[in-house]
């Protein structure tokens, strides 16, 4: 299925979004990328389910461990369309410590996503996150 740049760059904005709220601190706005319903499987597998429990569990991230944390985009989003307002998406990341020398070298993360557009508006609907692996001496992508 063909997509249009137009599509794309919405996407783009709404992971871009996705990390500023992250940046801010904002479990609500980190949320808001979000369908109400959204299912949501963290880098360590725990299930959240909607936007109010993946506003509450980011929000107690960003007031705890994750404190002063930054999320960096490590590759751009690759969007495979499934219709004109359902797209799968695969992005990167890696989150910083605000404390530089707690950083371990093993923060890169790969997400799976299913984004829907409702009223006009992208949001993601589900979304699983995971470590990168190690393999062969490099990175599997």
């Amino acid at each position: 299925m063909e997509h249009n740049i137009e599509n794309m760059e919405a996407i783009r904005t709404l992971f871009i979004g996705l990390v500023e709220a992250w940046n801010n601190g904002d479990g609500m706005a980190y949320a808001n990328h979000f369908t109400d319903d959204a299912d949501f499987v963290t880098v360590n597998g725990i299930y959240l389910k909607g936007r109010a429990e993946i506003a509450e569990a980011h929000q107690r991230l960003f007031n705890g461990p994750l404190k002063g944390s930054k999320l960096e985009l490590t590759e751009d989003v690759h969007a495979r369309f499934l219709t004109e307002d359902i797209t799968i998406v695969h992005g990167g990341g890696e989150v910083k410590l605000e404390n530089m020398n707690d950083n371990p070298e093993d923060r890169l993360s790969i997400n799976t996503s299913v984004v829907v557009r409702q009223n006009g508006e992208w949001r993601i609907t589900a979304f699983h996150n995971c470590s990168v692996q190690k393999i062969q001496g490099g990175f599997r992508k």
